[in-house]
Protein backbone atom coordinates (compact mmCIF):
# COMPACT_ATOMS: atom_id res chain seq x y z
CA UNK A 1 0.00 0.00 0.00
CA UNK A 2 1.30 3.46 -0.91
CA UNK A 3 2.29 5.69 1.99
CA UNK A 4 -0.30 8.51 2.39
CA UNK A 5 2.53 10.99 2.89
CA UNK A 6 3.99 9.98 -0.47
CA UNK A 7 0.58 10.48 -2.10
CA UNK A 8 0.34 13.96 -0.58
CA UNK A 9 3.88 14.84 -1.65
CA UNK A 10 3.09 13.75 -5.22
CA UNK A 11 -0.10 15.82 -5.17
CA UNK A 12 1.70 18.93 -3.93
CA UNK A 13 4.44 18.46 -6.53
CA UNK A 14 1.81 18.10 -9.25
CA UNK A 15 0.15 21.33 -8.13
CA UNK A 16 3.49 23.13 -8.10
CA UNK A 17 4.24 21.88 -11.59
CA UNK A 18 0.89 23.05 -12.98
CA UNK A 19 0.17 26.40 -11.37
CA UNK A 20 1.70 29.71 -10.44
CA UNK A 21 0.77 32.49 -8.00
CA UNK A 22 1.08 36.06 -9.27
CA UNK A 23 0.45 39.14 -7.11
CA UNK A 24 -0.11 42.32 -9.15
CA UNK A 25 1.10 45.51 -7.46
CA UNK A 26 1.09 48.99 -8.97
CA UNK A 27 2.51 52.11 -7.43
CA UNK A 28 -0.22 54.57 -8.38
CA UNK A 29 -3.62 54.12 -6.75
CA UNK A 30 -6.23 56.87 -6.83
CA UNK A 31 -7.14 56.67 -3.14
CA UNK A 32 -3.83 55.58 -1.61
CA UNK A 33 -0.83 56.14 -3.91
CA UNK A 34 2.23 54.04 -3.16
CA UNK A 35 0.32 51.63 -0.94
CA UNK A 36 2.34 48.47 -1.82
CA UNK A 37 5.30 50.07 -0.01
CA UNK A 38 3.29 51.29 2.98
CA UNK A 39 4.92 50.07 6.20
CA UNK A 40 2.84 47.78 8.41
CA UNK A 41 4.35 46.23 11.54
CA UNK A 42 7.88 46.61 10.26
CA UNK A 43 7.34 45.34 6.69
CA UNK A 44 5.89 46.71 3.50
CA UNK A 45 2.36 45.73 2.59
CA UNK A 46 3.49 43.83 -0.49
CA UNK A 47 6.00 41.81 1.53
CA UNK A 48 3.25 40.74 3.96
CA UNK A 49 1.13 39.49 1.04
CA UNK A 50 4.09 37.77 -0.66
CA UNK A 51 5.06 35.97 2.57
CA UNK A 52 1.51 34.71 3.11
CA UNK A 53 1.29 33.44 -0.46
CA UNK A 54 4.66 31.73 -0.06
CA UNK A 55 3.50 30.10 3.20
CA UNK A 56 0.71 28.31 1.29
CA UNK A 57 3.49 26.24 -0.35
CA UNK A 58 1.43 25.22 -3.37
CA UNK A 59 3.11 27.08 -6.25
CA UNK A 60 5.93 29.44 -7.14
CA UNK A 61 5.09 33.04 -6.21
CA UNK A 62 5.86 36.15 -8.27
CA UNK A 63 5.04 39.81 -7.76
CA UNK A 64 4.10 41.58 -11.01
CA UNK A 65 4.72 45.31 -10.77
CA UNK A 66 5.21 48.51 -12.74
CA UNK A 67 7.75 50.02 -10.34
CA UNK A 68 11.32 49.02 -9.63
CA UNK A 69 11.06 49.97 -5.93
CA UNK A 70 8.36 47.32 -5.41
CA UNK A 71 10.40 44.74 -7.29
CA UNK A 72 13.48 45.56 -5.21
CA UNK A 73 11.60 45.03 -1.91
CA UNK A 74 10.56 41.53 -3.01
CA UNK A 75 13.98 40.64 -4.38
CA UNK A 76 15.66 41.86 -1.19
CA UNK A 77 13.37 39.51 0.76
CA UNK A 78 14.47 36.60 -1.45
CA UNK A 79 11.47 36.59 -3.77
CA UNK A 80 10.82 36.85 -7.50
CA UNK A 81 9.44 39.95 -9.20
CA UNK A 82 8.66 40.68 -12.85
CA UNK A 83 8.35 44.12 -14.38
CA UNK A 84 5.17 44.88 -16.35
CA UNK A 85 3.73 47.86 -18.21
CA UNK A 86 2.44 50.82 -16.23
CA UNK A 87 -0.69 51.35 -18.34
CA UNK A 88 -2.60 48.13 -17.63
CA UNK A 89 -6.31 48.82 -17.00
CA UNK A 90 -6.64 45.96 -14.50
CA UNK A 91 -4.74 43.52 -12.35
CA UNK A 92 -5.83 40.70 -14.64
CA UNK A 93 -4.06 42.33 -17.58
CA UNK A 94 -0.91 42.73 -15.48
CA UNK A 95 -1.07 39.10 -14.37
CA UNK A 96 -1.45 37.90 -17.95
CA UNK A 97 1.56 39.91 -19.13
CA UNK A 98 3.56 38.54 -16.20
CA UNK A 99 2.73 34.88 -16.83
CA UNK A 100 3.52 35.27 -20.53
CA UNK A 101 6.90 36.75 -19.61
CA UNK A 102 7.70 34.19 -16.91
CA UNK A 103 6.44 31.15 -18.81
CA UNK A 104 6.28 31.67 -22.59
CA UNK A 105 6.31 27.88 -23.10
CA UNK A 106 2.94 27.50 -21.32
CA UNK A 107 3.99 25.12 -18.55
CA UNK A 108 1.78 26.83 -15.96
CA UNK A 109 -1.82 26.25 -16.98
CA UNK A 110 -3.49 27.47 -13.77
CA UNK A 111 -2.81 31.02 -12.61
CA UNK A 112 -3.72 32.22 -9.10
CA UNK A 113 -4.16 36.00 -9.02
CA UNK A 114 -3.92 37.30 -5.45
CA UNK A 115 -4.29 40.94 -4.45
CA UNK A 116 -1.38 43.03 -3.24
CA UNK A 117 -3.49 44.95 -0.72
CA UNK A 118 -4.46 42.01 1.52
CA UNK A 119 -1.69 42.02 4.16
CA UNK A 120 -3.83 40.00 6.59
CA UNK A 121 -4.65 37.29 4.05
CA UNK A 122 -4.58 33.80 5.52
CA UNK A 123 -2.20 31.42 3.78
CA UNK A 124 -5.24 29.11 3.50
CA UNK A 125 -6.76 31.43 0.90
CA UNK A 126 -4.48 30.39 -2.00
CA UNK A 127 -5.04 26.74 -1.05
CA UNK A 128 -8.84 27.04 -1.04
CA UNK A 129 -8.77 29.10 -4.24
CA UNK A 130 -6.69 26.42 -5.96
CA UNK A 131 -8.94 23.61 -4.73
CA UNK A 132 -12.03 25.48 -5.92
CA UNK A 133 -10.57 25.89 -9.40
CA UNK A 134 -9.35 22.30 -9.65
CA UNK A 135 -12.46 20.64 -8.21
CA UNK A 136 -14.98 22.69 -10.17
CA UNK A 137 -13.46 22.46 -13.64
CA UNK A 138 -14.55 26.09 -14.12
CA UNK A 139 -12.92 28.72 -16.33
CA UNK A 140 -12.02 30.69 -13.22
CA UNK A 141 -12.61 30.59 -9.48
CA UNK A 142 -13.01 33.13 -6.73
CA UNK A 143 -13.94 33.21 -3.04
CA UNK A 144 -16.67 34.62 -0.80
CA UNK A 145 -17.26 34.97 2.93
CA UNK A 146 -20.32 35.87 4.98
CA UNK A 147 -20.99 39.61 5.00
CA UNK A 148 -22.34 41.49 7.97
CA UNK A 149 -25.50 43.54 7.54
CA UNK A 150 -23.33 46.66 7.75
CA UNK A 151 -20.96 45.43 5.01
CA UNK A 152 -23.92 44.58 2.79
CA UNK A 153 -24.81 48.27 2.60
CA UNK A 154 -21.30 49.47 1.70
CA UNK A 155 -20.65 49.99 -2.03
CA UNK A 156 -16.93 49.31 -1.56
CA UNK A 157 -17.80 45.79 -0.35
CA UNK A 158 -18.73 43.73 -3.40
CA UNK A 159 -21.57 41.26 -2.89
CA UNK A 160 -21.91 37.96 -4.73
CA UNK A 161 -24.98 35.98 -5.69
CA UNK A 162 -24.13 32.27 -5.77
CA UNK A 163 -25.95 29.07 -6.65
CA UNK A 164 -24.45 26.44 -4.34
CA UNK A 165 -23.87 22.91 -5.52
CA UNK A 166 -26.75 20.57 -4.69
CA UNK A 167 -28.62 23.50 -3.16
CA UNK A 168 -26.75 23.01 0.11
CA UNK A 169 -26.56 25.76 2.70
CA UNK A 170 -23.15 27.34 2.22
CA UNK A 171 -20.48 26.29 4.70
CA UNK A 172 -16.71 26.71 4.69
CA UNK A 173 -15.34 24.66 1.81
CA UNK A 174 -18.60 24.68 -0.16
CA UNK A 175 -18.37 25.29 -3.91
CA UNK A 176 -20.98 26.97 -6.06
CA UNK A 177 -21.44 28.94 -9.26
CA UNK A 178 -21.47 32.72 -9.44
CA UNK A 179 -24.70 34.21 -10.77
CA UNK A 180 -23.90 37.91 -10.28
CA UNK A 181 -21.70 40.42 -8.47
CA UNK A 182 -22.79 43.88 -7.37
CA UNK A 183 -21.91 46.82 -5.15
CA UNK A 184 -25.57 46.88 -4.13
CA UNK A 185 -27.02 44.66 -1.40
CA UNK A 186 -28.06 41.68 -3.52
CA UNK A 187 -30.05 39.52 -3.73
CA UNK A 188 -32.99 41.70 -2.72
CA UNK A 189 -34.81 40.34 0.30
CA UNK A 190 -31.92 38.17 1.47
CA UNK A 191 -31.13 37.91 5.17
CA UNK A 192 -27.60 36.64 4.55
CA UNK A 193 -25.21 38.32 2.15
CA UNK A 194 -21.88 37.21 0.68
CA UNK A 195 -18.75 39.36 0.69
CA UNK A 196 -16.74 38.80 -2.49
CA UNK A 197 -13.01 38.34 -1.89
CA UNK A 198 -11.21 39.66 -4.97
CA UNK A 199 -8.80 36.81 -5.63
CA UNK A 200 -9.02 34.69 -8.75
CA UNK A 201 -7.85 31.32 -9.99
CA UNK A 202 -7.70 31.26 -13.78
CA UNK A 203 -7.36 28.58 -16.39
CA UNK A 204 -4.69 30.15 -18.52
CA UNK A 205 -6.67 29.93 -21.73
CA UNK A 206 -9.63 31.62 -20.01
CA UNK A 207 -7.38 34.44 -18.79
CA UNK A 208 -6.02 34.91 -22.31
CA UNK A 209 -9.57 35.12 -23.65
CA UNK A 210 -10.68 37.49 -20.89
CA UNK A 211 -7.94 40.08 -21.47
CA UNK A 212 -8.68 40.03 -25.22
CA UNK A 213 -12.30 41.11 -24.65
CA UNK A 214 -13.43 44.74 -24.45
CA UNK A 215 -15.04 45.97 -21.22
CA UNK A 216 -18.64 44.78 -21.08
CA UNK A 217 -21.79 46.81 -20.30
CA UNK A 218 -22.36 45.29 -16.84
CA UNK A 219 -18.67 45.61 -16.00
CA UNK A 220 -18.81 49.31 -16.83
CA UNK A 221 -22.05 49.83 -14.90
CA UNK A 222 -20.86 48.12 -11.71
CA UNK A 223 -17.13 48.86 -12.13
CA UNK A 224 -16.45 45.13 -11.60
CA UNK A 225 -14.27 43.37 -14.16
CA UNK A 226 -15.46 39.85 -13.25
CA UNK A 227 -18.78 40.71 -14.88
CA UNK A 228 -16.96 40.80 -18.23
CA UNK A 229 -16.22 37.11 -17.76
CA UNK A 230 -19.85 36.39 -16.87
CA UNK A 231 -21.18 38.28 -19.88
CA UNK A 232 -18.79 36.28 -22.06
CA UNK A 233 -20.36 33.06 -20.76
CA UNK A 234 -17.47 31.97 -18.57
CA UNK A 235 -18.15 29.65 -15.65
CA UNK A 236 -17.00 31.28 -12.39
CA UNK A 237 -16.73 28.82 -9.51
CA UNK A 238 -17.06 30.18 -5.98
CA UNK A 239 -15.53 28.77 -2.81
CA UNK A 240 -16.68 29.68 0.69
CA UNK A 241 -14.23 30.83 3.37
CA UNK A 242 -14.97 31.78 6.97
CA UNK A 243 -13.93 35.42 6.91
CA UNK A 244 -12.90 38.01 4.35
CA UNK A 245 -9.43 39.49 4.88
CA UNK A 246 -9.34 43.25 5.32
CA UNK A 247 -8.36 45.07 2.13
CA UNK A 248 -6.48 48.36 2.14
CA UNK A 249 -8.13 51.08 0.05
CA UNK A 250 -7.92 54.17 2.24
CA UNK A 251 -5.66 55.78 4.84
CA UNK A 252 -8.16 54.68 7.48
CA UNK A 253 -7.90 51.05 6.30
CA UNK A 254 -4.12 51.29 6.49
CA UNK A 255 -4.18 52.69 10.00
CA UNK A 256 -6.53 49.96 11.18
CA UNK A 257 -4.37 47.22 9.63
CA UNK A 258 -1.27 48.66 11.28
CA UNK A 259 -2.99 48.53 14.66
CA UNK A 260 -4.22 44.97 14.20
CA UNK A 261 -0.94 43.52 12.92
CA UNK A 262 1.16 45.37 15.50
CA UNK A 263 -1.10 44.01 18.24
CA UNK A 264 -0.68 40.48 16.87
CA UNK A 265 3.09 40.85 16.62
CA UNK A 266 3.13 40.10 12.89
CA UNK A 267 5.74 37.58 11.82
Amino acid sequence: MQNPKDVMNCRVMSIKNDQIIIIPARMSASRLPGKPLAEIAGKTMIQHVWERALAADIAPVYVATDHEDIAEVIRAAGGEAVMTRADHPSGSDRVFEAVQTIDPEGRFQNVLNLQGDLPEMSSDIPVILSETLLRSGADLATLVAPATSHEAQLPQVVKAVVSWDEGAAPAVGAIGRALYFSRAAVPTGASDFLHHVGVYGWRREALARFVSLPPSPLEQAEKLEQLRAMEAGMHIAVGMIAEAPGGIDTAEDLSAARSRLSAKGAD
